[in-house]
C-alpha cells in the first residue's frame, strides 16, 4: 500500500526554482547524462525536508535500451535522482562533510506506475537520521501529475577523495 505523501506537493510553484541546475552543479557533481536533477523549488531546514523535479525528456540516455520502442524510466535512475536531491540537501546544509555522498544502501523501495519521457517527475526527500557525520538516512518519493510512482528509503555516506577503499 502506498505511503501517505511526505509533503503536498501541490502547495509549490515549480515555475520558480529555488535552485537552477546551475546552482546544483555548484553541489551535485554529477554531470553530463548523469544528471538527474533539473531544478530545486523547496527547502525546510525546519523538517530536513527538500523538493525538486527532473524533467524527463525524450533525449534520456536510457530511451533506445529501456525498452525499444515503449521507454520506460529505470527504477535505479528513478533511485538516483532521488539520491541527487538527498544529496543535494545533505552537502549543501553540510550534514556529514566529506567530499562526497555516495549510496550506503537503500530500504523500502517500491515502484508504483511506470514513468515515461515527455513528464515531469516531482521528488521530495526528507532527512530522517545523521550519525555522526558518517551517513544520512532519507525517505523519499517520486510524483508524475500528482500520482506516486515511486517511493523508498536511502542511505547517503561520506566519501573522501582519499578514502582507502581496501
Amino acid at each position: 500500500m502506498p505511503s501517505e505523501p511526505l509533503v503536498d506537493m501541490s502547495q509549490f510553484d515549480f515555475s520558480k526554482p529555488l535552485y537552477t541546475l546551475d546552482d546544483i552543479r555548484r553541489i551535485n557533481p554529477q554531470r553530463h547524462e548523469m544528471e538527474q536533477l533539473s531544478a530545486i523549488v523547496h527547502v525546510d531546514e525546519s523538517t530536513n525536508t527538500i523538493v525538486g523535479y527532473k524533467e524527463v525528456t525524450d533525449k534520456e540516455f536510457w530511451i533506445a535500451g529501456h525498452m525499444p520502442g515503449f521507454p520506460l524510466m529505470p527504477g535505479v535512475v528513478q533511485c538516483e535522482c532521488a539520491a541527487q536531491l538527498g544529496g543535494f540537501f545533505a552537502r549543501k546544509y553540510d550534514l556529514i562533510g566529506g567530499d562526497y555522498l555516495g549510496f550506503g544502501g537503500m530500504d523500502a523501495v517500491r515502484f508504483r506506475k511506470p514513468i515515461f519521457p515527455n513528464s515531469r517527475l516531482d521528488l521530495v526527500a526528507q532527512v530522517t537520521r545523521v550519525r555522526a557525520r558518517k551517513l544520512a538516512q532519507f525517505r523519499f518519493q517520486g510524483f508524475v501529475d500528482g500520482n506516486l510512482m515511486f517511493e523508498g528509503e536511502m542511505l547517503g555516506v561520506t566519501v573522501n577523495r582519499d578514502q582507502d577503499f581496501g
